[in-house]
This record gives C-alpha cells, structure tokens and sequence, in this order.
C-alpha cells in the first residue's frame, strides 16, 4: 500500500511539469524585442535563412537587416558548405556538412548572363566564391545570398603569361575584406599580383625569387614529362593536367604573418610561394615520378596537407601528409582504412580535394565509378556520403570548393 501511495504521488508532480511546460510553450518569440530576436536567430544554421522569410513579416525584416548580419558576424564560425562543381547543371548543388544533405541553389542574375554562362568557380573563402569565365573576368559571389561582383581586370600583366593559381583568403576579423592573388609566369620564373577589396583594385606586380633548400635535391622538372592519371583512366608520359575547376586551383595560408601561397605545378611538385618574402621554393616529392598517383593540396587549420592516393603491393593507399619543417620531410597524419581505399586498386582513380577546418572533403574519379568521402583528421575517420540525386540518377561531380555559409560575407 505504500508503494502504491508512492506511485501515486508521480502523476501530481507530473502534471505539474506540463503546466510549467505549458508555460513556457505560450512564449511567444513575438515578445522579444528586436536586437535580442536578431540574436536568437543568428544562431540558427544558415540553411534556415531561406525559411525566415516565410515564418512572418517580422522575421522577413529580421533577415533582410543590417543590424541582423552583425550579429550573424559575431558568431565564430559556421560548419562548411562544399560548392560541387557541374557546369552542365542549371543550378549550383552544395553539400550541407551540418545537416548532412545536398542542397539546391539559384545562379544569381550577374552568372547568368551569357557572357558568365561558362564561369567555373577557382578559388573560396571565408563566406566567398570566386569564379572566371572564359575571357579571365573574375567574379567573387556569396552563394548564400546570391550577392556578386566582377572585380576590374588585371591589366596586361598577365597577358600571355601561363596563369598557374589563383588563391583567395578573407580577413579573419571581417568578413567585408578579402585577397585574391594570382601566379603565373614559367618556373623558374615566377610572379604574382595581388587585388585586395579593401581599396577595389591590383597592387603592382610582385616578382618572386626561387629559393633553393640545401637540404633538397633541385630536380629540374620545369620541361620534363611525367606520369600521370588522366580524367579517361589512362597513364600517360606528359605534363600534369588537373580538370578546368581545378586547373588554377591553390591554397593560402598565414604563418608567422607570413602569407604563402600553395599549387601543384605541370609536373605534379608543390610549390609555395612567400609573398611575404616574395620568395618560391618547392618541396621534395613524397613519390618517386614513375609511381602513379593522384595527388592534391588541401589547407586545414591553417596548415598545408597533401592528400596522396597510390598503390603499392596490389593495394590501393589514400593518406593525408604533413611536411615537418623540423627534419625537412613528409610525416603521414591519416590514413583510409584499408578495406575502403582497397577499392580503388587497379581503377585508375582522380582524386579532387579541399579541406575545411579538421575536414578534408574527397572526390574520387574514374571511368569506372564516382564517389564522395569526408575525412575527419580529429580521430582519423572516413565515411562515405549518399550521392547526390537529380531526376532520379546519380550526379557526378568532380571537385569541390569549401565555404563558411555566411549571409554577412559581403562581395
């Protein structure tokens, strides 16, 4: 009888949690006042924008003010967008790393003009893309709002010169500022120029300088051929030859306030440049040339990793490296387990990566199959995301870029 009076009790004490509940459930959010709504909902992912204007009035002015993509800029960061690259598509697909989805998205009116039709997008930062057409016009667009804005040419500095990579980096403290940097020229000699949005225009050409470690051995792979794996699954004895979105791909890194710009050369070495010291130097191989290999670059944490897949002893190997400045070699930080990167053995797989924060975002490529993996360097996980459906087939995409979703991140 005591345990049923005991018993007995829990309901009394339950309803009076669902009156409490009912009272919390009859706020209204109309009740707050504007800043603090405005706070509220800038901590909603950024795939919500989209449906804030469809709540109510209140909250279409929410998301069209000034005041709410301030404090949207107040928070830290955001989980990345991957900006797939199709040019057959009539709509850009992302992949939603938060929510672990593939999402549509409208071409805004500048990308669809005809003249911008073909624009492949080069290079992202921050909460920015940027894209060149095929006459070299650069166009840097918020994917997110749809926002854009054709930067002025680069005069003719670059004019009949090989363009090598196009990097881009936002100010940490502001995403209202944003560099993008060009290299070109023919190793050895190489030069860049600079556009910084703070002022709208080129800085003067930048002539950089080759430095030469000691502790390297200089091949000069400025003319030769090597091996390589083509989009068609063949080896073949030439020049490296990357996709057209990924043709100028390169990334940017700050160490030691030391801006540094890394690409893949023609010959598959990497190369950076300090345009700090407006110096170049190339690191070592971590392959001999004969060896096949796909091989990309990736900035993680503010650091350059290379993604390196190769086979070895009828197995196929996909590990992320390290360059130890140290002891001056490669030093592997991740590695697919085997059961997975066995798959690719013998297929002649491209791989095409990008990396965002401890996430390196992987597509895999051949004549034979396509797939998507995420990468998280935090405890060496790799899995394998569902592919993205358009009409009822799968899409292939090649590449990737990475970008914070940010609706203040202004072009």
């Amino acid at each position: 009888m005591e345990q049923h009076d005991s018993w007995a009790s829990v309901p009394s004490r339950k309803r009076k949690l669902q009156e409490e509940d009912e009272g919390m459930l009859s706020f209204c959010m109309d009740e707050l006042n504007q800043d603090l709504l405005e706070g509220v909902l800038s901590w909603l992912p950024t795939s919500s924008f989209f449906r804030l204007r469809s709540v109510c009035k209140r909250w279409k002015s929410v998301a069209d003010s000034a005041s709410f993509k301030l404090a949207c800029s107040e928070i830290p960061s955001r989980d990345p967008w991957f900006f797939m690259v199709d040019p057959h598509i009539n709509k850009w697909t992302i992949f939603d790393s938060a929510e672990r989805r593939w999402n549509k998205l409208n071409h805004p009116p500048l990308l669809q003009q005809s003249s911008n039709s073909d624009s492949m997008p080069v290079a992202a930062s921050g909460g920015l893309v940027c894209f060149r057409n095929e006459s070299g016009d650069l166009i840097v667009c918020n994917p997110v709002t749809g926002s854009c804005r054709q930067l002025p040419p680069a005069y003719a500095a670059t004019e009949n010169k090989s363009l090598h990579a196009i990097a881009m980096s936002t100010c940490f403290k502001s995403q209202q500022s944003y560099k993008l940097v060009l290299v070109y020229g023919e190793l050895p000699k190489l030069s860049c120029k600079v556009y910084n949005s703070s002022n709208n225009c080129w800085e003067e050409e930048m002539l950089l300088k080759r430095k030469v470690d000691d502790s390297q051995e200089l091949e000069s792979n400025d003319d030769n051929a090597v091996y390589f794996l083509s989009k068609a699954g063949n080896v073949v004895a030439t020049d490296m030859q990357r996709s057209p979105s990924k043709q100028y791909s390169s990334i940017m890194t700050i160490k030691d306030e030391e801006e540094i710009t890394y690409f893949l050369s023609s010959s598959g070495t990497i190369v950076a440049c300090n345009l700090t010291r407006k110096c170049f130097f190339e690191y070592p191989r971590l392959l001999p040339v004969f060896y096949e290999y796909s091989i990309d670059v990736v900035e993680c944490r503010g650091e350059m990793l290379v993604v390196l897949l190769s086979e070895f002893f009828g197995s196929a190997s996909l590990r992320v490296w390290r360059f130890d400045e140290d002891i001056r070699s490669w030093h592997q930080i991740a590695a697919m387990p085997p059961a997975m990167s066995h798959e690719f053995y013998g297929k002649k797989v491209d791989i095409n990566c990008v990396g965002a924060g401890d996430q390196i975002f992987i597509c895999l490529n051949s004549a034979e199959f396509f797939s998507y993996i995420l990468c998280d360097l935090r405890n060496n996980d790799w899995v394998e995301l569902p592919k993205c459906f358009m009409n009822g087939e799968a899409v292939e995409f090649m590449s990737a870029f990475s970008f914070e979703p940010r609706i203040e991140a202004s072009v």
